[in-house]
Order: C-alpha cells, then sequence, then structure tokens
C-alpha cells in the first residue's frame, strides 16, 4: 500500500481548514483515511499558535514505515526539522522566451548603433 501524509480539506466554501492525515494515496483527497495527525487553518497568521499543531513523532513512524509527505506537508516537516527541504530548480523557467530575446536583441542593436557614430 502506498502511503501518503497530506492534506484533506474540510470547512466551508472560501474558509478552508485541513487535517493532516495518512492515507492511501489511492484514496480520495477528503476519503478515508488512516490516522490523523495533525490540522492547518490557512486563515490564522503566520505566528499564531493554532495555525498548525502536527504529531512529529507519529510523523516520523509513518515516514519510518515508508509513507511519503505531500509538498506542503513536507514543507512543514523540514519547518520543523524532521525531513530535509526540497531544492526546486528550473533554469529553463527563467530564461526569456523567444520574443523577449527578439525585443532584447533589436535594443542592443539600437543601443549599439547609436554609440558608433558618436565615437
Amino acid at each position: 500500500m502506498a502511503l501518503r501524509i497530506r492534506l484533506a480539506r474540510g470547512g466551508t466554501k472560501k474558509r478552508p481548514h485541513y487535517s493532516i492525515v495518512i492515507s492511501d494515496s489511492r484514496s480520495p483527497r477528503d476519503g478515508r483515511f488512516i490516522e490523523k495527525i495533525g490540522f492547518y487553518n490557512p486563515l490564522l497568521p503566520r505566528e499564531h499558535a493554532d495555525r498548525l499543531k502536527l504529531d512529529l513523532d507519529k510523523a516520523k513512524a509513518w515516514i519510518a514505515k515508508g509513507a511519503v509527505a505531500s509538498d506542503r506537508v513536507h514543507r512543514f516537516l523540514s519547518d520543523a526539522g524532521v525531513a530535509k527541504a526540497r531544492v526546486h530548480n528550473n533554469p529553463n523557467k527563467a530564461k526569456p522566451r523567444k520574443k523577449a530575446q527578439e525585443r532584447a536583441a533589436a535594443a542592443a542593436k539600437a543601443a549599439g548603433s547609436a554609440e558608433a557614430p558618436a565615437a
């Protein structure tokens, strides 16, 4: 069984709160789960004590059994020092696209031609 540590949404429309649960990866997001190990309330400010509660001992135990955390839960675990932070780097995303490269080349050419007669 592929275990996941993930968020299960609760609350009303526009007022979410999430339970941090251990579940089978094939079960629906808000469906059946094995164990609830915490909760997360994104509406509260970051420094508020009740924004995030997570049982780190249970999380460590489930990770040892092979559970894999979702991206958001993995960030919570890395902030708590339980897991190593994931590094995301996609240098191709930062490159300018074709039209931007053409505009930059045209601007460089125009700047170069404007400087040439002055010298």
